[in-house]
């Protein structure tokens, strides 16, 4: 909260939640649980249609963030919060000793091994590369832990259970080799997907799906604006979303 120059002690992300949205109601802004499903331009109007209707406006701010990637193998989907997690904070006592695996190589994947690894008995992280592309901070807070094993050159392949995720299935990329390795819990970090799949076409994109802007932070659609981790170029922290 102090990083973001408000008052106060630190608080969770939660609490920072609820008291923007407090503060936002008290200004005489009406909040809609509506889902997005679509959006267009008609003339110097803007349409916005939700799963509850429609609304119009003269500009609109997309600022539907974006979401962890699944990793897309078998067992990921079926055993989702039945092992399959992917908040290490929030799941992290669940697993008070026992094995998890966790998937990644970058800060994300460190960070929540790191969480894991002090209620976990291990934490196999599994990575694709031959080091971890994290910052280096990270990379010797994981070395010195004697519970974090390492498994380069390694990529999961299925998620193996029965009520419960009871194990993982992994292969080396090098020599093909499979292995499975015994769990409780299962997480994955290998990147970020925006939530931009329905914005109209007229709106760029960049390769990975991340909405192009201007300087201004205008889309290619006029009155159409992007902020936080929708937008191409975003920094990756929360004061960067706040300032934008």
């Amino acid at each position: 909260a102090r990083a973001m120059g408000l008052p106060g002690e630190q608080m969770s992300g939660t609490d920072l939640a609820s008291n923007l949205m407090a503060e936002i109601a008290e200004l005489g802004v009406e909040s809609l649980s509506e889902t997005v499903a679509a959006l267009a331009r008609s003339g110097d109007q803007l349409t916005v249609t939700t799963d509850a209707g429609t609304h119009s406006a003269r500009s609109v701010i997309v600022a539907s963030g974006a979401k962890l990637k699944r990793l897309g193998i078998p067992g990921e989907a079926e055993f989702e919060y039945k092992g399959v997690s992917q908040c290490a904070d929030c799941d992290g006592p669940m697993y008070k000793d026992e094995d998890v695996v966790v998937v990644g190589g970058g800060d994300s994947a460190l960070q929540e091994a790191l969480v894991l690894a002090n209620f976990c008995k291990r934490v196999h992280l599994v990575h694709r590369g031959a080091k971890f592309r994290a910052r280096q901070h990270l990379v010797d807070a994981v070395a010195a832990r004697d519970n974090i094993r390492p498994q380069w050159n390694t990529a999961a392949e299925e998620i193996i259970g029965a009520e419960m995720v009871k194990k993982v299935r992994v292969r080396n990329i090098g020599d093909g080799k499979t292995t499975e390795i015994p769990c409780a819990g299962f997480f994955a970090y290998v990147g970020l997907e925006p939530v931009s799949a329905y914005l109209p076409a007229e709106i760029e994109r960049n390769a990975g799906g991340f909405v192009v802007t201007d300087a201004t932070l205008q889309t290619k659609l006029p009155g159409v604006f992007a902020a936080g981790a929708v937008r191409a170029g975003y920094g990756g922290m929360l004061t960067d979303a706040v300032a934008e």
